[in-house]
């Protein structure tokens, strides 16, 4: 390994690649430390061996038509498909096509950032409260795990002024809708891996920072790696690890210990801002079962509408509450999603608990029995990203109070520590790649010119 560099990069998420790709097209030399045996961070792509279609591990969609993905994907003729479908909600053992996201949208249209900032559920209770209308009591609930499952946050504690901020962000590049890249998310990674080896840019993985010693315009970091641990330096540092990573105790595995500590009020912007909890399971059948739910006929004797083009599946479930499918594949997946408290319960468990707990929430919201799923199921995967060391969480929020958190967990320290990473997206794109990777360009530029004015 080089020991030294203009800019050592902490991390190889897509903020982390995005950044050394930018440094090293404005002629900096650049090293790039991963901790894991991979690059991607949160990306993990696999290829399922039988229906050979890409299976995401940690992101799987592209929200809307961010250009920090698309002109990537485009400049590499990448296909993408937009999913399309269904969304139906199984409601007191009953299926039904979905019909409250008018009253969601209604609901979450009343946030308002010119007010003093409140909790989404102090929000709730506060435009909505109890009632016995029942429209309006699951409109509420409905929209109380909107906010919790989309941003695996907890309604209590994430804030409105930050809610805001996320919506208005979604709107300019239609967040609404959802896409997928033809090989997944993998082919953004390999873009940016061809990027670095154009540039010369090494990548070393194995490789746990374990401690940066800085001082103004110099940095030192003891990095262990297969064969020992070792010292590398540079003029200026990027941290890019999730912020799972940087709120982590000095005792635990994966922290990264700053001597001299940082400053308070980079301290403060780390604890203002919090680590959502997914747990997410990928099911492969073998067949699409749910293509013929619910089977039986109505009441004028003709064929009920079938669940085939399913895209979305939602429930007030406690373990798995939302569904989705591979649509506008018809690959025999479904992907179970378990938000905040659900992924509490799972996190820390075995894999065949938790694909055991997606099976039985699939017996309750679609009335398959067990024993035919059970025989149904040919294949699992599975992540648990909580207690991953290099990740400890999966995407972040602000909560009440913190709208200006992102800026201070961005900002620089002595022209000599940088921040990327979705949770510094100043942007409204917080727990997004596309926000990743805006963060990422962000920090570089910022190098860039701390190394044109020295």
């Amino acid at each position: 390994m080089s020991t030294e560099a203009d800019v050592m990069v902490i991390g190889a998420g897509v903020a982390g690649l995005s950044a050394a790709a930018a440094l090293g097209q404005a002629g900096l030399a650049v090293i790039v430390l991963e901790a894991r045996e991979r690059i991607g961070g949160r990306i993990f792509t696999l290829r399922d061996p039988k229906c050979h279609v890409p299976v995401e591990l940690g992101a799987e969609f592209i929200h809307g038509r961010p250009p920090e993905i698309l002109n990537l994907l485009k400049s590499r003729q990448v296909y993408i498909q937009e999913m399309e479908g269904d969304n139906w909600c199984s409601l007191d053992g009953h299926l039904s096509a979905c019909d409250f996201f008018s009253d969601v949208n209604q609901i979450l249209k009343k946030m308002d950032d010119r007010k003093p900032d409140e909790s989404f559920l102090d929000f709730l209770d506060d435009c909505c409260p109890q009632s016995a209308n029942t429209r309006q009591r699951r409109a509420r609930e409905w929209a109380r795990r909107y906010v919790s499952g989309f941003n695996a946050a907890d309604p209590a504690l994430v804030g409105v002024h930050w809610l805001v901020k996320g919506m208005r962000a979604e709107e300019k590049i239609e967040g609404d809708r959802a896409f997928r890249a033809q090989d997944g998310y993998a082919s953004l990674i390999d873009i940016f891996r061809r990027q670095l080896d154009d540039s010369g840019i090494p990548v070393h993985t194995n490789a746990v920072v374990e401690r940066v010693q800085w001082h103004p315009g110099h940095a030192a970091l003891t990095v262990w790696g297969p064969s020992g641990a070792s010292t590398v330096s540079a003029r200026r540092v990027l941290i890019t690890v999730p912020l799972g990573v940087l709120q982590a105790r000095s005792d635990e595995k994966g922290a990264i210990c700053f001597q001299p500590d940082l400053p308070e009020a980079k301290k403060d912007a780390i604890r203002n801002v919090i680590m959502g909890k997914v747990i997410r399971v990928t099911l492969r059948f073998r067949e699409r079962f749910w293509k013929d739910i619910p089977h039986t006929a109505s009441s004028k004797g003709k064929a009920s509408k079938t669940m085939a083009k399913m895209s979305f599946l939602f429930s007030p479930d406690d373990w798995f509450p939302t569904w989705w499918s591979f649509l506008p594949s018809e690959s025999p997946f479904l992907v179970g999603w378990a938000p905040f408290h659900s992924a509490e319960r799972l996190s820390g468990r075995s894999e065949p608990f938790v694909v055991e707990q997606s099976i039985r929430t699939l017996n309750r919201v679609s009335g398959v029995t067990l024993q035919k799923l059970s025989a149904l199921l040919e294949n699992a995967y599975f992540h648990d990203w909580q207690n991953d060391p290099f990740s400890r969480g999966a995407y972040s929020y602000g909560k009440v109070g913190a709208k200006e958190a992102q800026e201070a967990l961005a900002s620089p320290v002595e022209n000599t520590l940088f921040f990327a990473g979705e949770a510094t997206d100043v942007g409204g794109h917080n727990g997004t790649v596309h926000g990743a990777i805006a963060s990422g360009r962000r920090a570089a530029t910022e190098i860039v010119h701390a190394a044109q004015a020295r």
